[in-house]
C-alpha cells in the first residue's frame, strides 16, 4: 500500500508535464527545447542530492562497469518516453495527451516477457521467460475503459482525426518505453546503487540525446524565449525530479514482483484525474461531463483493485511461508 500512495503522489507531479508543456505549444515554443532543457536542468538538482548523500563516485564506477547498457536503456527510458510526450503537446489538446499517456497502464504489462528469473530445477539453476499476469491485465483493462470513456466523451466535442492520431500515437511509443527502460536499468543495477543515483545515472546517460535535439532546435526554431526557460524549469523540479525520484522509489519498493509492479505504475492512471482538476482551477475550464465522472469511477475502481489483489498476494505469500516453517 505504502507503494501505491507514493506511486499516486508522483502523478501529481507528473500532471504538471502536460499543463506545461501544452502551455509552451500554444505560446509558440517547440518541443525540441521543451524536451531538452526539462533533462539539462534535472542534471544540477540531481547531482547536488546525490553528492550530498555521498554517492556520487559509486554511480560513475557502475556506469563505468556497463556504459552501453546505460546508455541504451536509458535513452529508451526518458529519450523515447519525453521526446514523444513533448512533441504530442504540439500535434493535440492536454486532456487527449495526458489521458492516452494512460497506455502505460498496459504497456507495463505487456513489456513483462522481455524479462527472466532464475529458477531451481533438479539440473540446476535455469532462466524462464516471465509470463503477463493475466489478473493485473485485468483490473489495467478497467482503467484502461474509463479512460477511453472519457477520451471518447471529450472527442466528441470535434478533434480532427489527424491531430487525434499524431497526439496519440507519439504518446503510445512513450507509454511502451517508460516502463521498459525504468525496469531494464533495474535489472542492470541489481540494487548496488539507490534511486537518486539511478536517476541521475540515466538522465546523464541520456545526455547525447537531448544535446542533439538542442542542436536541432537552434537550426530550425532559434534559441528558446524566456517564458520556455522558466516552464522548463518548473517541469524539471516538479516532474523530472520529484516525480521521477517518488515513481522510481516506489518502483524500487516492489521490484521483485510484476504483479506490484503493475499496480505502482497503475497509479498514474490518476494523472488526467490531476490534469483535469488542474484545468478547472487554472484555467477555469467546466466540470466534467456525467460519461466522464464514469470513467473517472473506472479508474479509480481499477486502481484500488490493483492495490488490494496486490497486498492479498503478499498476505496469502506469508501465511503460506508460515506454515511451511510449521
Amino acid at each position: 500500500m505504502k507503494a501505491i500512495l507514493i506511486g499516486l503522489l508522483s502523478s501529481v507531479f507528473f500532471a504538471v508535464t502536460f499543463i506545461l508543456n501544452r502551455s509552451m505549444e500554444l505560446s509558440g515554443g517547440s518541443w525540441l527545447w521543451s524536451s531538452s532543457l526539462r533533462y539539462f536542468f534535472m542534471v544540477p538538482f540531481l547531482v547536488g542530492i546525490v553528492l550530498v548523500r555521498g554517492n556520487l563516485k559509486g554511480l560513475f564506477l557502475n556506469m563505468r562497469l556497463n556504459p552501453m547498457k546505460w546508455v541504451v536503456w536509458s535513452t529508451v527510458g526518458f529519450g523515447l518516453f519525453y521526446g514523444p510526450l513533448t512533441f504530442a503537446a504540439a500535434s493535440g489538446p492536454g486532456w487527449l495527451v495526458a489521458g492516452t499517456w494512460q497506455f502505460t497502464i498496459i504497456a507495463g504489462l505487456l513489456v513483462v516477457p522481455f524479462f527472466y528469473e532464475t529458477i531451481e530445477t533438479s539440473l540446476g539453476t535455469k532462466k524462464i521467460r516471465k509470463k503477463i499476469p493475466l489478473k493485473g491485465l485485468i483490473f489495467s483493462l478497467i482503467i484502461f475503459l474509463g479512460i477511453i470513456l472519457i477520451q471518447v466523451q471529450e472527442a466528441s466535442g470535434g478533434v480532427g482525426i489527424e491531430v487525434f492520431l499524431l497526439g496519440m500515437l507519439p504518446v503510445i511509443i512513450a507509454a511502451f518505453a517508460y516502463p521498459l527502460g525504468n525496469r531494464k536499468m533495474m535489472e542492470h543495477c541489481q540494487g548496488e546503487i539507490d534511486t537518486f543515483q539511478r536517476v541521475l545515472g540515466m538522465t546523464i546517460a541520456s545526455m547525447p540525446l537531448w544535446v542533439i535535439l538542442a542542436g536541432v532546435g537552434v537550426v530550425k526554431v532559434g534559441m528558446p524565449s524566456q517564458e520556455q526557460i522558466f516552464q522548463s524549469f518548473i517541469v524539471s523540479l516538479s516532474s523530472g525530479v520529484i516525480a521521477t525520484i517518488l515513481f522510481f522509489f516506489a518502483t524500487e519498493m516492489v521490484k521483485g514482483d510484476q504483479q506490484k509492479l503493475a499496480a505502482v505504475e497503475a497509479t498514474q492512471a490518476s494523472e488526467i484525474i490531476f490534469v483535469i482538476l488542474g484545468e478547472i482551477v487554472l484555467l477555469n475550464l467546466p466540470l466534467p461531463s456525467f460519461h466522464s465522472f464514469i470513467g473517472l469511477f473506472m479508474i479509480i475502481t481499477g486502481m484500488v483493485l490493483h492495490s488490494l489483489f496486490s497486498n492479498r498476494r503478499k498476505a496469502l505469500k506469508s501465511i503460506h511461508t508460515k506454515i511451511k516453517a510449521l
